[in-house]
């Protein structure tokens, strides 16, 4: 069976509201999203073959707490506080990077193996004669990988493993060899706006927007986009092209040079495919390359949005052309994207603003709000309660669903 033959119906009759305005501004809130939201749920950090050799290491942070990956000397990644032991320091310092055989913290020198345990403290005598290096070796992460990405969480959380979770996306993610992928150039990218993180989620997670706010997208595939609900909060989008040639110059160019790819089954050869985690992540497929994005908040009026991009081994001229034809279709998108989410956001602070009244086609939106509501139901409240009663109200709320 399909992922479109498994999407969830809409309801007939539906509760068309979405959240509450206060929500998107609340900073008692946002503390509680980042304590039971965003710490307990898994999020990307990168793929496996941004560190393909033993003491290659990438970083990861969030909301104050950092982490690093890094591949030992057995060849297995594993995942760390970013905190040296002794007095907290970064580690590593930056997005990624590689060391000879151990991590060195640069403050006082204390030297880790790439397992993570303590190798040596600079003037170890100095520590009194109890001082146990077993002790004092970085904290571990949780990490799980899927398709080659590496997911980490920083503390235990309703989420089930990453395999377990994503099971409904395996089939697609193996027919695009997603385990193949390779960093491309310059493939990080990180950009600030000011906003909360839930505007841009808002205009990620619908697309009813595309006919009018993304003409390149909708040259390209707006006749034929489907988005499809699975269970446990699963959204896919699927944007079929190749119908017409496009009327803007990077589609039309796009479509003729967009490679056939024969191992990919029929629903993913002309596809710009769209794959959704809760809370803040998309992974991204095209013929010709792969990428994630996610957006990581970090007040509740600023939110990173950042993303990694992938390409293929032995990647052809014809791929190359197509990965950056593509590129400058999604930088158009992204640019569009995040002036709807600066506006967006803003009606949250007006007196005006009277709440959403969701289309059909905004239906992925009412589901990402639905899930918020179920793990921090005290966002089912039309007024904001009292900025220092939000955790105690909250609280009472989850009482009262047992």
């Amino acid at each position: 069976m399909s992922l479109m033959d498994r999407s969830e119906p809409i309801p007939s009759d539906w509760d068309r509201r979405g959240l509450p305005a206060w929500t998107y501004q609340s900073a008692a809130l946002f503390a509680l999203e980042r304590e039971h939201l965003f710490l307990t749920h898994w999020q990307v950090a990168g793929h496996a073959n941004d560190i393909p050799n033993p003491g290659d290491w990438i970083s990861f942070d969030l909301l104050g707490e950092r982490a690093l990956v890094v591949r030992g000397q057995d060849g297995q990644p594993r995942a760390f506080m970013n905190l040296c032991r002794h007095r907290g320091a970064r580690v590593v310092d930056g997005v990624s990077g590689s060391c000879r055989g151990a991590l060195v913290c640069p403050f006082h020198g204390w030297v880790y193996n790439l397992d993570g345990s303590l190798r040596g403290a600079a003037r170890p005598e100095t520590f009194g004669p109890g001082f146990d290096k077993a002790k004092f070796g970085l904290k571990p992460v949780e990490l799980q990988v899927f398709g080659g990405f590496l997911f980490l969480r920083f503390r235990p959380g309703p989420q089930p493993d990453v395999a377990a979770l994503l099971a409904p996306y395996a089939a697609d993610f193996v027919s695009n060899r997603a385990e193949t992928l390779l960093p491309a150039q310059a493939c990080s990218w990180t950009t600030e706006l000011p906003v909360n993180w839930k505007s841009v989620r808002d205009v990620d997670n619908e697309g009813y927007h595309v006919p009018l706010a993304h003409p390149a997208l909708q040259d390209l595939y707006g006749r034929d986009y489907r988005d499809i609900y699975l269970p446990d909060g699963l959204h896919v989008s699927y944007g079929f092209f190749g119908d017409r040639a496009g009327r803007r110059w990077s589609v039309q160019r796009y479509v003729k040079h967009a490679p056939e790819q024969p191992h990919l089954p029929p629903h993913l050869r002309r596809t710009w495919a769209y794959y959704g985690l809760f809370p803040n992540t998309v992974f991204a497929f095209t013929p010709e390359g792969a990428q994630y994005y996610h957006d990581l908040p970090v007040d509740p009026g600023c939110t990173k949005l950042t993303g990694r991009q992938y390409r293929y081994p032995n990647e052809s001229r014809q791929m190359r052309l197509a990965r950056y034809l593509a590129a400058r279709i999604d930088r158009e998108t992204s640019a569009e994207d995040q002036q709807l989410s600066i506006w967006s956001n803003e009606s949250m602070r007006s007196e005006g603003f009277e709440g959403f009244h969701l289309s059909d086609l905004e239906w992925g939106l009412r589901r990402h709000h639905d899930q918020l509501r179920h793990l921090l139901p005290v966002m089912r409240q039309d007024l904001a309660p009292p900025e220092g009663e939000m955790a105690q109200r909250n609280d009472e709320l989850i009482c009262q669903s047992k």
